[in-house]
């Protein structure tokens, strides 16, 4: 793991955080029950296999 030398500024800790965004899951549509539903792309297998349940 990389360590710093010496210690960063608040400032440019603060600014380096504030680059990193979450961006929005990715939503598939998936019939359930005869019912559409938009689902996140990795959770469509536990959706299809009846592990999880939508909402609703």
């Amino acid at each position: 793991m990389a360590v710093p030398k010496r210690k960063m500024s608040r400032a440019n800790t603060r600014h380096r955080r504030a680059q990193w965004k979450a961006s929005p899951p990715d939503l598939v549509p998936v019939t359930i029950d005869g019912r559409r539903h938009l689902v996140p792309r990795a959770l469509v297998r536990a959706y299809q296999r009846g592990l999880l349940t939508p909402d609703g």
